[in-house]
């Protein structure tokens, strides 16, 4: 019997080190194809455009306030990745839409992701970072007005 508890005690040790280890898998999404499901879903109101770094809007751009963050988390438990990640990015794009709106601005451009503050700029896909409980989005833009 002694042996029997040892064992399952041996075991018991042996599963921790895997279920302390968080995961921390870093995905690249479609921005415009969240964007679009936050406006589908009223969570946008359209009002305020959203262009990631290497994106031109069409006219003038005037930056009112410059390096604006944001940084938002979503629980990811009973999600995919992605639908985790899409929640997340929706989180911080209305936080982005509300700073314009104070701000007077029209347009968010020049979008980075900007996880742990290391920048990662794509002219169509933004940085996710999913585990099992949370999954997260971090973004640096510029409030502007655009003619």
């Amino acid at each position: 019997m002694k042996l029997k508890n040892w064992t399952l005690a041996a075991l018991l040790f042996a599963a921790i080190p895997g279920i302390s280890q968080a995961r921390d898998t870093t995905h690249f999404l479609p921005f415009d194809q969240v964007v679009q499901e936050a406006i589908n879903a009223k969570r946008l109101d359209g009002s305020v455009k959203f262009h990631l770094a290497g994106t031109k809007p069409a006219g003038g751009v005037n930056v009112v306030k410059s390096g604006v963050t944001t940084s938002q988390k979503t629980n990811a438990f009973n999600k995919s990745d992605e639908e985790a990640c899409s929640w997340a990015l929706q989180s911080a794009l209305i936080r982005l839409q509300n700073a314009a709106k104070q701000a007077g601005a029209n347009a968010v451009v020049n979008i980075v992701s900007n996880y742990k503050n290391v920048v990662y700029s794509d002219a169509q896909k933004y940085e996710c970072h999913a585990g099992a409980i949370m999954a997260g989005v971090a973004l640096k833009a510029d409030l502007a007005n655009v003619k």
